[in-house]
């Protein structure tokens, strides 16, 4: 928790309110709270790493691009293990800062770019073969939110239909031909 403290001690002083500013000055506010929490965060890492911060409005995201040079792969971790858990942090301290809860997306070294068009290929051999073979198609070792772009992705297909099947680490997604029964 003394990380916590200190972010939210170095951080500036802003107070957020949506009731009593516009949402534009609020979003910039949040932006700039952020800024200065992933600044001291990699900071308080020791990496030499340059955070910009930005809002997406189309899905209510605050999005910190990192530049890390030589330390991208230090800072993505095995699998992104390390980039979510700072994911997790910057959220837990913009949480702390601002009061409320908003939803913040990392992305170091163009890693969510190149992951989500490898789960899109992905998504799209198995679509093929559950179309070819008329055999649902399994998919596993997926994380909830590599499920989530691999169920977004085949929505557009009408042709499969995905789903989620079993509980926590077991859990994995199923992609099926929306033309089995007719064969």
């Amino acid at each position: 928790m003394p990380l916590l403290m200190s972010i939210k001690k170095t951080a500036s002083k802003k107070t957020i309110s949506k009731k009593t500013s516009g949402v534009k000055s609020s979003v910039e506010s949040i932006t700039e709270d952020l800024s200065a929490i992933s600044k001291y965060l990699f900071g308080f890492m020791g990496v030499t790493a340059t955070p910009s911060t930005s809002y997406n409005q189309e899905n209510d995201t605050f999005v910190v691009t990192v530049e890390a040079g030589d330390e991208t792969g230090l800072l993505i971790g095995r699998k992104g293990e390390t980039l979510a858990s700072i994911q997790t942090i910057l959220g837990i301290a913009l949480k702390q800062k601002v009061g409320d809860w908003h939803r913040v997306v990392v992305n170091v070294g163009d890693y969510r770019e190149k992951e989500e068009d490898y789960l899109k290929n992905l998504a799209s051999s198995a679509a093929a073969r559950a179309k070819e073979t008329g055999e649902p198609q399994s998919l596993y070792n997926l994380k909830p939110a590599q499920r989530r772009i691999v169920h977004m992705f085949l929505s557009e297909d009408k042709e499969v239909s995905t789903e989620s099947i079993g509980e926590g680490e077991e859990r994995y997604l199923v992609v099926t031909s929306a033309n089995a029964d007719k064969k």
